[in-house]
């Protein structure tokens, strides 16, 4: 088994290095911050003369470590360190931990000889208090769980094999180091429910654990599918669940997004060029999670390879949503949709995903949507088929999965 490569991530650090700022790394537990940090980082540190002892790192998520969840021994361990005038690096994982740690990092910040780097692994240590308190002083580094192409790249075996493999249990790191499936299936189990679902619980003072249990099963069996909070009530309803108001379903699901399980995505009108705030449309960031939430029955490869394509246009750094366009049909109007909308910077991409392009049927129901859109940004259908890149006479371009996810210029071509 080959090490892990973030190489993204790390170029992205040290473009990042000394910069003032304090470099926020935050995603889902367990998805490779710490790693990124150290070993990463911290060797590519040393590899530029940095020594050791000018490297301080504290992980506070380490019982060893609990006294130094107190603000006032935590800066003091800092400070106590910092033994001369040359540059020290501040390494500090589930940095939320600490009480008040925003005025403890921005006290770190009057340390000229000081760069501070610190993983968090939930989104409200990203809330609109700690943008004030920095006031523009943060700087945020989103890590997320293996793409494909990492994958593939610390897989031992062929193209194939690790395409099977990712499709099924996931890029969660420490699945690669799993002996057998067996191992796999009950390390994402216990993930799950040890880790994320049990932090969740205990963070947010949880009193209906049914209701979350089952609002994960409902979400996870419905990946890719259009919902909100009142369609996901009438379910409970409809199945005879009684006490359970909009305003929990509403929190809980703020919860998962909170904790970077979940991500959502909203429908876009693009002729309009107006958001449609609901119904809207929930991913995993992980797939082999929500496989195994699902004891890994349902395995629609539709929605699985929906899954995976929105994960990867979210690690190319791009803001994605589902277009609607506007379509009449004889006397009729009505909406059609493409599955993907992708933005970055002057940049613009509409992407179908599509199992395959096996009938001239299927082939002009798939480019339907993105022929009705009135503008010149690239159109892109991307299959499961194992083809070489091409272009429909209508010039939208075809790709196979595995193509698009392991060239970074893919979207390109």
């Amino acid at each position: 088994m080959e090490i892990i490569k973030r190489d993204s991530y790390l170029r992205r650090l040290i473009n990042k290095r000394e910069n003032g700022l304090v470099k926020i790394i935050t995603g889902i537990r367990r998805c490779g911050k710490s790693f990124l940090l150290d070993p990463l980082y911290k060797d590519y540190l040393i590899k530029e003369h940095v020594k050791e002892d000018h490297i301080i790192k504290l992980d506070l998520d380490e019982r060893r470590n609990k006294k130094y969840l107190n603000p006032d021994t935590l800066d003091e361990y800092v400070r106590s360190h910092i033994l001369d005038d040359d540059m020290y690096y501040l390494i500090l994982d589930e940095v939320q931990k600490v009480d008040d740690f925003e005025s403890v990092l921005n006290g770190f910040l009057h340390i000229r000889n000081l760069d501070v780097y610190v993983t968090g692994s939930n989104s409200k240590f990203l809330s609109s208090d700690i943008v004030s308190e920095f006031r523009g002083r943060g700087d945020e580094i989103r890590v997320f769980p293996l793409s494909f192409s990492e994958f593939a790249s610390a897989f031992y075996g062929s193209e194939e094999e690790a395409w099977q493999q990712y499709v099924t249990y996931g890029g969660m790191p420490r699945v690669l180091f799993c002996a057998n499936e067996s191992e796999k299936s009950i390390y994402l189990k216990q993930l799950f429910e040890k880790t994320y679902l049990s932090d969740i619980i205990e963070r947010n003072k949880v009193q209906r654990t049914d209701v979350l249990d089952s609002l994960v099963n409902i979400l996870a069996s419905s990946v890719g599918s259009l919902t909100n909070p009142n369609k996901l009530l009438n379910t409970y309803i409809s199945n005879g669940v009684k006490n359970i108001s909009i305003n929990t379903i509403n929190n809980y699901i703020g919860y998962l997004l909170d904790s970077f399980l979940l991500e959502k995505s909203e429908r876009y009108d693009v002729k309009g060029k107006k958001y449609i705030h609901t119904p809207y449309k929930f991913y995993f960031s992980d797939i082999g999670l929500r496989n195994s939430r699902l004891n890994f029955r349902q395995q629609e490869e539709n929605h699985i390879m929906e899954n995976i394509i929105f994960n990867e246009l979210l690690v190319r750094g791009y803001n994605v949503d589902i277009g609607v366009v506007p379509i009449r049909q004889g006397d009729q109007k009505k909406q059609i949709e493409i599955d993907f909308v992708c933005n970055q910077f002057n940049k613009r991409y509409y992407i179908q995903s599509a199992l395959s392009l096996d009938t001239r049927e299927k082939t002009i129901q798939e480019e339907r949507p993105l022929l009705s859109v009135p503008d010149n940004f690239k159109k892109i259908i991307v299959v499961k088929d194992n083809i070489k890149a091409w272009t429909t006479e209508e010039g939208i371009t075809v790709i196979g999965i595995k193509e698009f996810l392991l060239k970074s210029e893919s979207l390109d071509f």
